[in-house]
């Protein structure tokens, strides 16, 4: 049975790791510090260790050479990119950005210790083989036995081998980073780092320095040289997430890595040849983006090469209470509530809901229910979604877009929008003639849950407004 080190300060999440290792069938250490762990263990002699980056005492990196032969998988937040980078250079084989998801972790532990055959596992029958097709097949890494997924299922297998870029589409909340992680693990870079951004978390006025890297004095507070994150990733696959989130000049920048191969840090004169699989993923219309000039329309046709669709959890109904019922016995299990079931009313609550937040939003559902459940039986009032489906839910006239709203524009032009997309550009139209309650009205939503969705998009809301 494969050993793991947990080093994490914080006692909330370094119990949840813990708990989910565990229950996956690792053995598990945990300590809350550098100095600890070397105190209570042995760093050296488990087959895996997991650090935080930033620790009270010594760095999480410093355990990277007080057990070489141990791979360390670094924590990080999107907030650390340039130290995660800097960790890998200084020999970690991977890292994982905080928040995580649990079958995030655990492709990460299970693809580090497929490729680290160890020694002291020779005579263990229970250590893990080496890395199969089958053990990162895309069915082991994503749950869908619909049609649909079953597709995206089909595709992956047949472009992860080769060398083409892929752009994955789908809503928010649909597992486009898993479908990402499954192309890189079934492909020949698997055994290099698959490094991922989200674009949309980074500050636009660092994105630049983030994916290119920077010579040192290149701006102000440029103190020392970085490596950027598509150098960290040379060898392996670029994972660019929320890409249409890309500014302009970036979009640029990384056209010429996929036309040429090429990187040239901000402030250098030097240009470097890398070689990266180039991995997108957007839940907006990229194509709809260029002909509004948000989007450069030469960069859409060089990542559009492959295009993999994911497709939203309301088009998966088959597959609901599959994912539902794997929630709950992870969710039991981490809770200490095993016995946990669904009654039959809960059932056909979640088939009927439409699922705006997909998979994770079943996800969060069902944690809730977990925490919130006394006995062993879900109810649908511990779900809690009859009053969301008030607030989450879309008119199918959004959908089909022929709200009567949107005949200020072109049809054709409104079915080119994503939902996001229509609710931005409906709300920017109507917000000086309409109070914040008549706007919820016409979109089918709470006010809160239109100010939620002001908060998400970044639309300001008008003084005028009438509120």
């Amino acid at each position: 049975m494969p050993r793991i080190l947990i080093v994490e300060d914080e006692d909330i999440i370094r119990s949840a790791v813990r708990k989910l290792l565990l229950h996956a069938g690792y053995e598990v250490a945990d300590a809350s510090s550098v100095e600890e762990a070397e105190q209570h263990h042995e760093p050296d002699q488990f087959d895996l260790i997991i650090s935080d980056l930033r620790l009270p005492g010594a760095a999480g990196t410093e355990l990277i050479n007080r057990a070489p032969n141990t791979p360390v998988l670094i924590m990080t937040s999107y907030a650390s990119l340039r130290s995660a980078v800097d960790s890998m250079k200084m020999g970690a084989v991977e890292y994982i950005a905080k928040p995580f998801d649990h079958d995030e972790m655990l492709a990460a532990v299970e693809n580090i210790l497929s490729r680290q055959p160890s020694a002291r596992n020779a005579g263990d029958d229970s250590a893990p083989a080496a890395e199969t097709p089958e053990s990162s097949d895309p069915a082991n890494i994503m749950f869908g036995q619909c049609e649909p997924m079953q597709r995206v299922f089909t595709l992956i297998r047949k472009v992860a081998p080769t060398e083409t870029t892929v752009l994955i589409q789908g809503e928010s909340g649909t597992g486009k980073e898993l479908a990402a992680r499954a192309l890189h693990l079934l492909s020949p870079r698997a055994a290099k780092p698959l490094i991922s951004v989200n674009c949309a978390a980074i500050p636009e006025s660092l994105i630049e320095s983030e994916l290119f890297g920077h010579e040192k004095g290149a701006f102000t507070g440029a103190v020392s040289a970085r490596t950027g994150l598509i150098e960290a990733a040379d060898g392996g696959s670029l994972f660019l997430d929320e890409i249409g989130e890309l500014p302009a000049e970036a979009q640029a920048r990384l056209l010429r890595v996929l036309q040429e191969s090429e990187i040239r840090k901000v402030g250098s004169t030097q240009s470097r040849t890398v070689n990266v699989r180039m991995i997108a993923a957007t839940h907006r219309n990229l194509k709809a983006m260029t002909r509004t000039g948000e989007f450069r329309e030469d960069l859409y046709y060089r990542l559009n090469v492959m295009q993999i669709r994911i497709p939203p959890l309301r088009e998966r109904q088959s597959d609901i209470l599959g994912l539902a019922r794997r929630f709950l016995k992870r969710q039991g299990e981490r809770m200490g509530k095993p016995d946990l079931n669904l009654s039959p009313e809960a059932m056909r609550v979640l088939e009927r809901h439409r699922w705006p937040g997909n998979v994770r939003e079943l996800e969060n559902a069902i944690e809730r229910a977990t925490i919130l459940c006394d006995g062993d039986v879900i109810t649908p009032a511990l779900l809690d979604l009859d009053s969301e489906a008030g607030d989450e839910h879309i008119p199918e006239t959004l959908v089909d877009g022929n709200n009567e709203q949107t005949r200020t524009r072109e049809v054709d032009s409104s079915n080119d929008l994503s939902l996001e997309d229509y609710f931005q550009h409906f709300v920017l139209e109507n917000q000086d003639r309409m109070s914040e309650t008549e706007l919820a009205q016409k979109l089918g939503i709470s006010r809160k849950s239109l100010w939620e969705r002001r908060q998400r998009l970044g639309i300001p809301r008008k003084k005028s407004s009438g509120n």
